[in-house]
């Protein structure tokens, strides 16, 4: 996978499309990102690059409730690709 802002774009909206806000802001992260599930907001350090940001919404996934029936097809693949990619490793 290509560490690219297009890249960052897409899993977002695979996020977005469950209905959770990404929010990027600056504080203390001790893994990077701070899940707040009754809001479905995800909070990532600001401070991260693009290739920090993909792998912290990577490691992310398998703890959000995706609701794999509201995302387009597009999202879909993404998306079964990176739950493979994650029962890998």
């Amino acid at each position: 996978m290509k560490f690219t802002q297009s890249t960052l774009d897409k899993i977002e909206r695979v996020i977005e499309e469950s209905g959770y806000i990404i929010r990027y802001e600056r504080g203390n992260f001790q893994s990077g990102y701070c899940i707040l599930q009754h809001k479905k907001v995800v909070v990532l350090n600001k401070f991260f690059q693009t290739e920090g940001r993909i792998n912290t919404l990577i490691d992310l996934l398998p703890e959000l409730q995706i609701n794999y029936d509201a995302l387009t097809l597009e999202s879909q693949k993404l998306y079964d690709e990176l739950m493979q990619n994650a029962l890998q490793k």
